[in-house]
């Protein structure tokens, strides 16, 4: 169906700002996504972007097809959903997103476990720590470890996830072992920082209550991988899910710290737009991660 692609390739420029980024999207090299635009133009007798050396945005005609066009390929794929219902066989792109180490360790690993069961599938992951929008990005799946904020998404709960304070024994060798939540204020606590990031404090559990403290550290880093390697080089205490680290733990490379003042447990689950279970590739993609997953997790 060339002409619904090109719609899609169009609604995906238009989101994203460029054919390169829009292109990518969908898998289409630029060359291919400015020839869908170029067919789209033609068939439609008008010009959809005003295009400069620097900038591509829709035209006041392009502006008003794009609505329509949005809403055209939404209804269409929830018809397909719908009929999709009938068939013992799911098809067609899941569109997920995980965070980085998460992503790699657990979710990445089970993609081709689903695939070979439903093989009319396709998985399209990007990881990232970041926070994504998901409706903005049309992502059908979000895993994510933490407390995600309240949003119209349906979230799926897979594990409670206990996160441990840790330090490699070298680093507590020369630093010393922390014995309550303020010792913490002393020492580089290694941060997951981003733009928007919630983690500018940790939250620990302590027999008084949850304690808020405003830990820091003299480097941070987007990627929970870079924090472990770090903590595991004695350069500081790292606030990691447990299972992320269990091995570490158990071979004494990483040491666990104040345990009666544990940080505050993660949810590790997934999100998705209610409406988007509907579709059986969703439906049972959902299913088998929570399955698996909790199992790979939990043990």
């Amino acid at each position: 169906m060339p002409y619904v692609e090109s719609l899609r390739v169009f609604v995906r420029i238009v989101e994203l700002g460029s054919i390169t980024s829009g292109g990518r999207d969908l898998r289409l090299t630029p060359a291919v996504a400015s020839k869908r635009i170029k067919e789209l133009e033609r068939h439609l007798g008008v010009r959809l972007f005003n295009r400069t050396t620097r900038s591509l945005t829709p035209t006041e005609v392009g502006r008003v097809f794009y609505d329509h066009a949005r809403q055209a390929l939404a209804a269409l794929d929830e018809a397909e959903a719908v009929v999709a219902n009938f068939s013992d066989t799911p098809r067609g792109v899941i569109r997920v997103t995980a965070p980085l180490v998460t992503g790699r360790r657990i979710i990445a690993p089970l993609v081709p476990e689903f695939t070979d069961l439903y093989p009319e599938c396709q998985v399209q992951m990007r990881l990232s720590d970041r926070a994504v929008d998901m409706l903005g990005e049309r992502l059908d799946v979000a895993f994510f470890v933490g407390i995600p904020k309240e949003s119209g998404l349906t979230l799926r709960k897979i594990a409670e996830c206990d996160r441990v304070l840790c330090a490699a024994p070298d680093y507590l060798a020369r630093q010393g072992v922390p014995e309550g939540p303020d010792d913490l204020l002393r020492h580089n606590c290694l941060l997951l920082r981003y733009p928007r990031s919630p983690e500018y404090f940790w939250v620990l559990e302590t027999p008084a209550g949850p304690r808020k403290l405003e830990v820091a550290g003299r480097f941070d880093a987007d990627d929970s991988d870079v924090l472990i390697s770090w903590a595991l080089a004695g350069r500081g205490i790292a606030n990691i899910p447990r299972f992320l680290i269990a091995g570490d733990l158990a071979s004494g490379a990483l040491v666990e710290v104040l345990r009666e003042a544990a940080p505050k447990p993660s949810i590790f689950g997934c999100l998705y737009p209610h409406r988007r279970l509907q579709d059986p590739k969703i439906r049972r993609f959902v299913e088998f991660m929570t399955d698996r997953c909790r199992g790979e997790i939990l043990g």
